[in-house]
């Protein structure tokens, strides 16, 4: 709750000038898939043309490859249930996954989902990408970590601002044309993020995008994969029964 109000105050609280700057983007949605109702969301990623899930939660936490049409989970590995599964992220063969305050990553082989390793960062694990040279990292504070993609250790830091004012809950991440692309935790909105300056140039508003299909369970949206191939988008939530394939619309004074 304390984060939440933060966020309040930083964000949208701020003054007119911080939203009025960066653009906005509404969506449409294009096709929707089921979803698993079970997943708790924590990462999500096209890779050669497979959708990849990351999910959270103690003793519920996994990797798993996913058919997007169907919403099958046609494989998995679940860790163990001491560690909090959260962001993954695909790299040169191998799928990294954080968890959330373990201080602990583990290693898989992207085709298999056969664990290779483990790799140890300090404090916590939220979201992980890519931007084809460096590992992103978010932790929940308004910090992105970048890490060497070979060695997983950090080689530095880029902290986010909204109008001139830090951005905390950076969650889930993904790499789209030249931005990073974070959900903002216990938000309906994604951050658009120079990989430079770490100024938000943009905002995504997905209110009520589960609209008629929302259920009890369903938490907040978290989860974005884009397929460069295709030039796709495609976003979900912990715990919610669809996924979206949505396009994005600019919107006007």
């Amino acid at each position: 709750m304390k984060r939440l109000v933060l966020l309040f105050l930083l964000v949208f609280a701020a003054p007119a000038a911080a939203w009025a700057e960066p653009p906005v983007w509404d969506y449409q949605i294009v096709s929707s898939y089921p979803h698993d109702p079970g997943a708790y969301t924590q990462g999500l990623f096209f890779e050669a043309g497979a959708l990849y899930e990351s999910t959270g939660q103690h003793g519920r936490s996994q990797v798993r490859r996913v058919t997007l049409e169907t919403g099958k989970v046609v494989q998995q590995h679940g860790i163990d249930a001491r560690h909090f599964g959260e962001g993954s992220v695909a790299w040169n063969g191998r799928l990294l996954q954080l968890t959330w305050q373990s201080q602990l990553g583990f290693i898989y082989d992207l085709k298999t989902l056969k664990p290779l390793g483990t790799f140890t960062y300090p404090g916590e694990g939220w979201g992980l990408t890519h931007d084809g040279k460096r590992l992103i990292m978010s932790d929940g504070t308004t910090e992105l970590r970048f890490l060497d993609p070979e060695t997983l250790k950090e080689t530095g830091r880029l902290r986010v601002n909204a109008g001139g004012r830090d951005l905390v809950n950076l969650n889930e991440l993904e790499w789209v044309e030249g931005e990073i692309w974070a959900n903002v935790w216990q938000t309906d909105f994604i951050a658009r993020i120079s990989p430079t300056t770490g100024e938000v140039v943009g905002w995504i508003d997905l209110s009520n995008l589960l609209g008629d299909d929302r259920t009890p369970q369903a938490e907040w949206l978290n989860g974005i994969a884009y397929d460069p191939a295709t030039k796709r988008l495609f976003v979900t939530g912990k715990l919610w029964p669809k996924l979206y394939e949505i396009t994005l619309t600019k919107r006007g004074p």
